[in-house]
């Protein structure tokens, strides 16, 4: 909606200057005065109040404003005017970042217009004025608490107004003083007018004053409406399930009620009235918004005025306090569908979504990749963006071709972009399909996901995404992760994000610290098990520990592919001369080269094939396991994350090696302790071997002439001698070498 185009003449038909408060009357006019209107609408539409208007008041508070930094704009007026009953034209338009979506008209809609039978209030023939006081104050005050009440009046222009009151006794002096005055309430309180009644504050007071300030817990509200029929008041009242303490009616015509509000502090007690009111207003009862302070005062039972009784309706009616009253309103519109007979479908089941990841994922569901940092998960998403936008296969699984939103909210723009090409280059595949894929970088300005959720479904409103990757969640988290209550919570807005566009929403997460080996693959992810839970596909990827002669396979297999590429660079013919077996072995294809390369040439070949070593070194391998509910779930997949990109192990090396922390740490520490030691060991053999053999050239060995030749203490040249298996030490203090029968000979 563009507020430029609106005519704020029109809204103004719909908000009466009566029914604003002097706050809000201000409002209009810095509002009128910032969208360029003369101060002639302002004054204007204010002489609709003769009660309250003042001929040139208007045009003296037009001079004083003066603008400020955050302006007071016609979305006031907007606001007011839908408040009254105004609706926008019907006329559709694209939506704008921060138009609302969802909560239409029957949004906490509980009294449907002429829905509500109305419940007569009559009068009591007979009554109790004091017992009708007493229930009230035992039902609002605690005994210790000051109350504050009106029975003196002064008038004004004809009008009859309360003075500030009394505000000096508690609640138990009172009831005392009531319990003996033979129900003579003005012996009490004082006399009071018969045309103007008697008043009473809903509030506690401090024995100061009747101010907003004096009130000593903000426990409840006013809600009073005169224009709506008497008997309408009372059925929505209850209706609704206010949790009203007391409904007094006032003799006039109104019912006051007096309901629990229970705030913390006073920013709290007006955001709880709003709502209030916002809620009476939808259900067609309208406030009187000149209520809404806690010091305010309300009509007193038991007294009389102009011939009617003040009276208490009742007590303690509908729910019990506010929150179980505001969980149940926000609750009863819950837009959900009926439950529906299965055998009225039993014969012609929906069909089910299609697959966006054969064997994996349906379009419209849930995914959630978890895994240790360094596991590529960024690049493994990535990948899958890729493979769906070009239709193409992301670790083994086909994908079916669609557009795909990247919500990037950790690297900064150039890096993710770049990240996108290299990963095409390593792919080798050609962006044919590039403009169905579509980022949103977000670094630095993500919000929470109950905030980014409303905002993404805007903007992604009518792009037909068949998937939104956000990447990673824990940047738009919210509340506790360790919360089942509150992470579920979070998990529902990628639900509203599914259900809003159609879309496959796909996420990732990290694993909690610590032994991950005897977890489940569902268990592994950070925070609650609502993680685990919630999606309908979850991928968990584990390191796996390569063996040293995997490694060296490995590095082998590294150095023929750098030795392929480096000569497919520069020659035709050189398969000719290296035979395929010779292609498997870097020592076979290097020893093939030295009989056609030249010297240079040959040189090179090395160092290329030597470089390769530590490329190979920095791959690792990694295990995808599948939690998926709406497919059976497939085989672990074994992958090398080779930077930047998983490739599958085609070869079946992986599936034999368990995952790197599949031991306890403990365990994981003495085996490492173990290795080292072995090390040591072998060092030493290996030393003390080559001592013996060059020194026994010369003669006979002893364990002195071992010492001395190594440069170590000849007790430690006695261990270590002791230690070689290949060693003995005689009577006589001469070594002698261990040989089999075979080296005898």
């Amino acid at each position: 909606m563009n507020e430029k185009d609106l005519d704020l003449n029109e809204l103004l038909e719909y908000i009466n200057p009566a029914d604003c408060d002097y706050t809000e009357w201000l409002s209009i006019g810095m509002a009128l005065k910032e969208a360029g209107y003369p101060c002639s609408v302002w004054d204007d539409w204010s002489k609709r109040d003769p009660g309250r208007y003042h001929s040139g008041e208007a045009w003296r508070k037009w001079d004083s404003f003066k603008g400020t930094a955050v302006p007071i704009t016609a979305g006031t007026l907007v606001q007011m005017a839908k408040e009254h009953g105004w609706q926008p034209s019907s006329g559709g338009h694209e939506l704008d970042w921060n138009d609302a979506i969802g909560g239409g008209q029957d949004d906490q809609v509980i009294v449907k217009k002429g829905w509500v039978e109305s419940l007569d209030v009559k009068e009591p023939e007979t009554w109790d004025p004091v017992e009708q006081l007493i229930t009230y104050l035992d039902t609002l005050f605690q005994d210790d608490e000051n109350v504050g009440y009106v029975t003196e009046v002064w008038e004004k222009d004809g009008r009859i107004l309360p003075t500030a009151g009394s505000f000096d006794r508690t609640a138990g002096q009172l009831k005392a003083e009531l319990k003996r005055c033979r129900g003579d309430i003005g012996a009490v309180l004082g006399d009071t007018n018969p045309e103007a009644g008697a008043w009473i504050r809903f509030n506690p007071l401090d024995g100061k004053g009747v101010r907003n300030d004096n009130v000593t817990d903000l426990r409840f509200a006013l809600v009073e409406s005169d224009e709506t029929d008497l008997g309408q008041q009372n059925a929505i009242l209850r209706e609704l399930e206010l949790p009203i303490a007391a409904l007094v009616y006032s003799g006039g015509k109104s019912l006051h009620a007096i309901v629990h509000i229970d705030a913390p502090n006073y920013e709290e007690y007006r955001k709880r009235v709003e709502f209030l009111y916002e809620i009476c207003r939808k259900n067609g009862l309208k406030p009187d918004k000149q209520n809404k302070n806690p010091s305010r005062l309300s009509r007193m039972p038991g007294i009389e005025r102009r011939g009617h009784k003040q009276f208490l309706l009742g007590t303690n009616l509908g729910k019990a306090n506010w929150s179980e009253w505001r969980e149940w309103i926000e609750s009863v519109n819950d837009n959900l569908p009926d439950p529906e007979p299965l055998a009225d479908v039993w014969g012609n089941l929906p069909p089910l979504a299609d697959a966006l990841i054969d064997g994996v994922l349906r379009k419209g569901h849930k995914m959630l990749i978890s895994g240790p940092s360094k596991a590529g998960k960024s690049f493994a998403l990535i990948e899958m963006v890729i493979a769906i936008a070009e239709g193409r296969k992301w670790l083994g699984f086909s994908c079916a071709q669609g557009r795909v939103l990247y919500v990037n909210l950790e690297l900064d723009r150039a890096s993710c972009l770049h990240r996108f090409k290299d990963v095409y280059d390593a792919l080798g595949w050609q962006p044919e399909h590039i403009r169905d894929i579509d980022i949103w970088n977000l670094r630095g300005q993500s919000v929470p996901m109950d905030k980014l959720a409303p905002k993404l479904i805007r903007r992604a409103a009518k792009k037909d995404y068949a998937a939104v990757v956000i990447d990673p969640i824990y940047k738009v988290l919210t509340g506790d992760e360790n919360s089942a209550d509150q992470m579920a919570a979070f998990c529902n807005q990628f639900d509203k994000v599914c259900h809003e566009l159609g879309a496959a929403v796909i996420y990732c997460h990290h694993h909690s610290k610590g032994y991950q080996g005897q977890k489940r693959s569902m268990d592994r992810a950070s925070g609650s098990g609502v993680f685990a839970r919630d999606p309908d596909a979850l991928l968990d990827l584990t390191e796996l520990e390569p063996t040293e002669a995997l490694k060296k396979q490995e590095e082998n297999k590294a150095a023929c592919k750098a030795l392929i590429c480096w000569l497919d660079g520069f020659s035709d013919d050189w398969r000719r001369e290296v035979g395929p077996d010779d292609r498997l072995s870097k020592a076979a294809f290097l020893l093939a080269l030295e009989g056609f390369l030249p010297g240079s040439r040959m040189e090179q070949a090395r160092q290329i094939a030597q470089e390769a070593k530590p490329l190979a070194a920095g791959r690792t391998a990694w295990r995808i396991e599948g939690t998926l509910r709406e497919f059976a779930r497939f085989a672990p997949v074994n992958v090398w994350f080779d930077y930047p990109i998983h490739v599958a192990d085609e070869s079946g090396a992986l599936s034999d090696l368990k995952p790197e922390d599949d031991k306890p740490p403990y365990q994981k520490g003495g085996e490492r302790t173990a290795k080292k030691s072995e090390q040591e060991r072998a060092q030493k053999n290996k030393k003390v071997m080559a001592a013996y053999r060059k020194l026994s050239k010369k003669g006979p060995v002893r364990t002195g002439d071992i010492a001395a030749d190594l440069g170590i203490e000849k007790p430690t040249a006695r261990n270590w001698v002791d230690g070689c298996s290949l060693l003995t030490r005689g009577r006589d203090g001469y070594i002698f070498e261990n040989l089999d029968d075979d080296d005898e000979g």
